[in-house]
């Protein structure tokens, strides 16, 4: 089940991806997202096991900035539910795109946005081809 969440659950969640080498804490959460910011919650068995935020960008686009699955839910199209309940609330919200960022290190990822219509708009390098940082946009009208 993809349901409306709140940033607690989603911190718990974030906790427990061992992909995430930089660990936020509850409070840096909380500061960065806004009033109005969208918290999904992947959930299975009434626990949650996934999560993707997202946030009014400056340029009129949803922001979806930080998500995951656990490692013993993927595969299952968790992380493809979650995105597919992203852009359909970003719709209902008046939202004209969603853009994302991702890295290289991440292959699983890359391979779900571009395959759901996601466009590379630029990439910024750092020397190491696994943290380069590809932007993603996806027009929703």
């Amino acid at each position: 089940m993809i349901r409306i969440g709140n940033i607690e659950e989603a911190w718990q969640v974030l906790q427990a991806i061992p992909e995430f080498d930089q660990r936020r804490s509850l409070a840096q959460l909380q500061e960065r997202l806004p009033a109005g910011a969208l918290v999904l919650i992947a959930e299975v068995d009434g626990q949650p096991v996934g999560c993707k935020l997202g946030y009014a960008a400056e340029d009129g686009s949803l922001y979806s900035w930080l998500g995951g699955v656990l490692p013993a839910h993927r595969k299952t199209g968790l992380a493809q539910r979650l995105l597919e309940r992203q852009e359909g609330w970003a719709r209902e919200q008046g939202y004209v795109a969603v853009t994302v960022k991702s890295m290289n290190r991440y292959p699983a990822m890359l391979r779900l946005l571009i395959r759901n219509g996601y466009q590379i708009r630029a990439v910024e390098h750092f020397g190491d081809p696994a943290r380069e940082r590809i932007h993603f946009v996806k027009p929703l009208f």
